[in-house]
């Protein structure tokens, strides 16, 4: 055998190695994706909504989010409850009642992916409508923008926003 053709032999084996390493790593990173789960586990996974994760804990709607759904739920950043007034969030901790409706106005009772929002309103399951609106690739909900659209559950789907809704007085 020629040099050339041993070069070019051992450059195959190598490169099916290689191959090879890259198929496993790949399978490897399949197994270990999260399976898909219901919103309120699939939001528990989300480290930018611990907040938004210990408020649906404390007024009690984590098995409303592990409902049959489809449901949609447009959740606030940890940044975006750092926005809010420390007076503000003292209140909704003492009401558990206007916690559970604030939380609720951003619970929408259909599926609505981020490619097929329409700019118009939803009802939230709080009762009052929330404004959609689209310019592009830009999705608003009220005057939040949603900045990581179309996280997957086996009940529905969530939009982390920016901002925290607040719900009309009655």
């Amino acid at each position: 055998m020629t040099a050339s053709k041993l070069t070019v032999r051992t450059t195959l084996r190598a490169m099916g190695g290689l191959m090879s390493a890259a198929a496993l790593v790949a399978l490897t990173a399949c197994a270990t994706a999260p399976a898909p789960a219901p919103l309120a586990d699939s939001l528990k996974r989300e480290p930018e909504l611990s907040t938004f994760n210990r408020l649906v804990d404390q007024a009690g709607l984590r098995e409303q989010l592990r409902a049959a759904g489809p449901i949609t739920v447009f959740a606030p950043s940890d940044e975006a409850f750092k926005a809010v007034p420390a007076k503000q969030m003292e209140a909704l901790a003492a009401d558990p009642a206007l916690l559970k409706s604030v939380l609720t106005y951003h619970v929408v009772g259909s599926k609505v992916a981020s490619a097929d929002a329409k700019a118009g309103s939803l009802k939230s399951m709080q009762g009052a409508s929330l404004a959609v609106a689209r310019a592009g690739s830009f999705l608003t909900v009220e005057d939040a923008m949603v900045q990581k659209a179309d996280l997957a559950a086996t009940n529905g789907v969530a939009h982390v926003i920016d901002r925290v809704l607040m719900p009309p007085k009655k």
